[in-house]
């Protein structure tokens, strides 16, 4: 059985606490990305998801400064498909690596916005993206691995001699994360991932996604290699009245204007759709996983919300499912993740003492 693991989420397009209103909103600064980041080492989190898209600062050299302010806290960074040569991107990593003597993880994304994946310069079709990622995946991890020159003849790329210094850390490789909802994220977490990182669903589905994917992995020979893990929100206060109060506030400036973006731009992501579709089936989908910052932002919008006790059953029902690591994130980033440490951990550890680090 897995020992637990707890990543949090470093906005760097900015923090609120009124998703859409301007006056309530925290621009990104050095001193607000070093407070959340510290916040989120001293309260015991292992790694920390650093997004990229493009209304965030670039989450490579942001992470590298991060990381040396820092002494346990590892990075989560995306390698996305088509921005960065795989020779160049593994070199970048192992370097990372070396550097930091192991904090780095990489997350999987093929991207969920049509829009902003075009005004990047990136022309390939969603299933073209898959495809590309495990191919550049497998170059990276050939080249962390190749006791000599690589040769490489492929669909995208085409190496001959291929080599990187310095050699990866991590052995054989950093760890691999994946969120996605599609048939095209399952099978490739399914060949390359240590973790796949549901959004917010019931616990009964997650059961199900869980055992398919498993069952996708048994064909590699990964049935017991991959991990799961839930990608939520968190508004814990220390009574009920209070967590819905914040999260009302979170969502008072929402629209429906702003919902309708919120689809459209999405349309193509079938995470983003599920969580759509549940968000307009109910407000609540379990005892304390409430559907409501999905409609004011896109992406991983169930957020888990109430007391403490209230806030760690739910997050136990998705252990009791099969999952190990909680990337969580909550509004302000710094004061979440220290109510996190405070309020709901002690409980989880109580639970689940033979899996939790000290």
């Amino acid at each position: 059985m897995r020992a637990l693991e707890f990543g949090w989420y470093l906005p760097t397009h900015g923090d609120t606490t009124a998703i859409g209103n301007p006056d309530a909103s925290v621009d990104t600064s050095k001193g607000m990305l070093l407070n959340i980041i510290r916040s989120a080492e001293e309260s015991g989190f292992e790694y920390i998801l650093i997004p990229v898209t493009p209304t965030c600062w670039e989450a490579y050299v942001a992470g590298a400064y991060l990381v040396g302010q820092t002494r346990t806290i590892r990075p989560l960074i995306a390698a996305r498909p088509g921005y960065i040569n795989p020779v160049l991107l593994a070199k970048m990593i192992s370097t990372f690596d070396q550097l930091t003597e192991g904090r780095i993880a990489i997350n999987l994304i093929a991207g969920q916005n049509e829009a902003e994946i075009r005004s990047d310069g990136i022309t390939y079709a969603k299933e073209d993206r898959y495809a590309l990622m495990d191919e550049e995946v497998d170059i990276m991890k050939a080249l962390w691995t190749a006791k000599g020159p690589l040769d490489h003849s492929g669909r995208f790329h085409t190496l001959k001699g291929a080599t990187i210094v310095p050699g990866i850390y991590q052995k054989p490789y950093p760890p691999f994360y994946l969120g996605g909802g599609s048939e095209e994220a399952a099978a490739l977490s399914a060949k390359h991932s240590d973790v796949h990182l549901f959004w917010g669903d019931t616990p009964e589905r997650i059961a199900q996604n869980i055992a398919h994917i498993r069952n996708l992995a048994d064909a590699h020979g990964r049935r017991d290699a991959i991990g799961f893990g839930m990608r939520l929100q968190i508004i814990c206060r220390e009574t009920e009245a209070e967590a819905w109060s914040a999260a009302r506030a979170l969502v008072v400036a929402g629209s429906d204007r702003g919902r309708d973006r919120i689809r459209r731009d999405t349309a193509n992501s079938a995470a983003n759709r599920r969580v759509q579709e549940l968000a307009s089936q109910a407000e609540m989908i379990g005892p304390a996983l409430w559907t409501g910052v999905s409609r004011v932002r896109a992406g991983a919008g169930i957020a888990v919300v109430g007391n403490p006790e209230q806030c760690a059953a739910q997050l136990q029902e998705f252990i009791d499912a099969g999952c190990h690591s909680f990337c969580l994130s909550g509004y302000l980033h710094d004061q979440e993740a220290r109510r996190f440490k405070a309020l709901v951990r002690p409980l989880l550890a109580a639970r689940n003492a033979d899996r939790m680090a000290a």
